[in-house]
């Protein structure tokens, strides 16, 4: 079954370091955002955010400290590639963070994409995107921010595509008005009521299906004083696939709707693909840094018992709510179709494997790491004798 036996049963032993694979970028623009006056603003509004660039995240002005780009970034060229040239799908950028600032009209335009790729070494698959990535780009606004949305379906697509936001409060989220075919485009409006963290997906019958390739993302609503300050933020979705044939097969696979109905995935992933997030491609931080994780499960069909083994999450968003908070959490549940922010200190070096506690799904692809670089405090974790077996667990 390609890589996924081979790597995905070194991580369950816990040999979770190595280069499983590096991503490429699949020739997507940078975004480009322009402030822009305008008269038209309602009250309280103070400015417009536009894009002609065609990028699939425009981000308004006025955002707290800098936080670290720490994924999305331009990869060195991949080593994994298929046979017909294919390499995986681009990782998506986290959106920076709003901070304080006023209400705003803020523009997004992103548009659809079905795009053949790498999802296991050997194993290709035609994703359905929004914005050629799997998860889509993170959309990031704050409550109060009116945002207009334009949805466009690449002329080349075989498919209509739609979007339905899990906090817009509208007809389908979205999805009624954004029902648009290949080459088409439509536009809507809605008000950013409810701070927190929300999915979003396609709503094109047959729904799950779109779900299933891949057509998922996460839209964040920052409370009015913003976020508090990090050091580093990843953006992480699950998704479950679903292939005809066997996955030991190479080649390029399509999508059973038999094993979608039975809910038996071959693929239970982060990120789109085995090994997205390891690696080149391992989340980064240090010693000492401040971590928080937008995590999300696209589905269509699976929760997640989300986990980071060997930390303890300081604070959880139970189901993306910013209120309340909870302390202390060693593994959290998110629902199908939801999202959760966690946040910790990493307080020592080392390897740590992010994993969906069922751990079955370490098999089929369910695994990344956390890669964190620094000094060793003996007076939090010490080995004071072992026999030298430690790649025999994670």
């Amino acid at each position: 079954m390609g890589n996924v036996g081979t790597a995905m049963g070194a991580l369950a032993a816990g040999i979770v370091g190595g280069s499983l694979f590096a991503v490429a970028l699949l020739g997507r623009p940078a975004p480009v955002a322009t402030t822009i006056a305008s008269p038209a603003f309602p009250p309280g509004m103070t400015g417009m955010i536009s894009s002609a660039s065609g990028a699939s995240t425009v981000m308004p002005p006025g955002y707290g400290p800098g936080v670290k780009m720490t994924s999305g970034e331009a990869p060195a060229p991949s080593a994994r590639q298929s046979e017909a040239g294919l390499t995986a799908l681009a990782q998506p950028q986290v959106a920076a963070p709003i901070g304080q600032r006023a209400p705003t009209l803020v523009k997004y335009e992103v548009e659809t994409h079905e795009v053949t790729a790498l999802m296991d070494d050997g194993v290709s698959y035609t994703y359905w995107t929004f914005g050629s990535t799997v998860p889509g780009p993170m959309l990031r606004v704050r409550q109060g921010d009116t945002v207009e949305l334009t949805l466009k379906n690449a002329p080349d697509s075989k498919l209509s595509h739609s979007i339905d936001l899990h906090a817009v409060t509208g007809p389908g989220g979205g999805a009624k008005v954004t029902q648009i075919a290949p080459g088409e485009s439509a536009t809507f409006t809605f008000k950013a009521l409810n701070p927190g963290v929300y999915v979003y997906h396609c709503a094109s019958p047959l729904v799950p299906q779109h779900i299933a390739n891949g057509m998922y993302g996460l839209i964040v609503v920052e409370p009015p004083e913003g976020l508090p300050p990090v050091d580093h933020e990843f953006y992480v979705m699950q998704g479950d696939f679903y292939l005809e044939g066997d996955r030991a097969e190479h080649g390029l696979h399509d999508f059973s709707l038999k094993e979608m109905t039975d809910e038996h995935p071959n693929y239970v992933v982060f990120n789109g693909a085995v090994g997205a997030l390891t690696g080149e491609h391992a989340l980064k931080a240090q010693v000492g840094d401040k971590v928080r994780i937008f995590f999300g499960v696209g589905g269509p069909n699976l929760t997640s018992s989300f986990h980071v083994i060997g930390e303890i999450f300081d604070s959880v968003y139970p189901e993306g709510s910013t209120n309340p908070v909870q302390h202390n959490v060693q593994t959290t549940l998110v629902l199908t179709g939801g999202a959760t922010v966690v946040e910790f200190t990493t307080d020592y070096p080392g390897n740590y494997t992010l994993v969906d506690h069922s751990l079955g799904r370490l098999t089929k692809g369910a695994a990344g790491i956390l890669q964190v670089d620094g000094a060793a405090n003996p007076e939090i974790f010490n080995s004071i004798s072992s026999p030298g077996h430690a790649d025999m667990g994670h």
